[in-house]
């Protein structure tokens, strides 16, 4: 792989986890009933976008990967979650996540024809798939030693955190215990 191609590469996958973490953290504070103070519309189509854009720089990611030749991955191994012999765990891990991210976007493109209930629960498995690329770029990342790459993490990371803690934690529906 030239180097050029391997930065691409490493700088794909990053920007694909931004984007991937900024829709995630988006759509948990939409449900979670955020006031934005923009119309939720658009808030939905930014979340929309974002969700569309991590999915572009997955592909980008993952079809620069099959480029190399110094660690050579076939489409296969690739497609095949575990079966890479570069850090099999760690880059099925991606593998995963990346086709979890596709089904949840075929659901999508679905929505109408699906039950709420049903595309809700599907749309859940967002989460997994953060979490799973999440640890996929931890554990197979060429920049996963670097301070920056750390910090970049822990500050996802974070931000998700507080996200998950307002949607899932701060619940206003709940009665109060009265004081004795």
């Amino acid at each position: 792989m030239s180097s050029t191609t391997w930065y691409f590469a490493r700088s794909a996958g990053v920007m694909a986890y931004l984007l991937l973490s900024s829709s995630v953290i988006v759509g948990v504070l939409m449900s979670a009933r955020t006031r934005f103070g923009v119309p939720r519309f658009a808030v939905e189509e930014v979340h929309r976008f974002l969700a569309i854009l991590a999915g572009t720089f997955i592909v980008l990611h993952g079809g620069t990967l099959l480029l190399d030749r110094v660690v050579p991955i076939s489409l296969g191994q690739m497609l095949v979650p575990f079966t890479s012999p570069y850090r099999p765990f760690a880059v099925g891990l991606g593998a995963t996540a990346a086709e979890l991210m596709a089904a949840i976007g075929l659901s999508n493109l679905l929505r109408r024809r699906l039950p709420y209930g049903v595309w809700r629960r599907i749309h859940y498995l967002t989460i997994g798939v953060w979490l799973l690329a999440s640890v996929h770029g931890v554990l197979a990342g060429s920049d996963r030693s670097e301070t920056w790459f750390a910090g970049l993490v822990a500050g996802v990371v974070a931000a998700a955190l507080v996200a998950f803690a307002v949607r899932f934690g701060m619940r206003t529906d709940r009665p109060r215990a009265e004081s004795a």
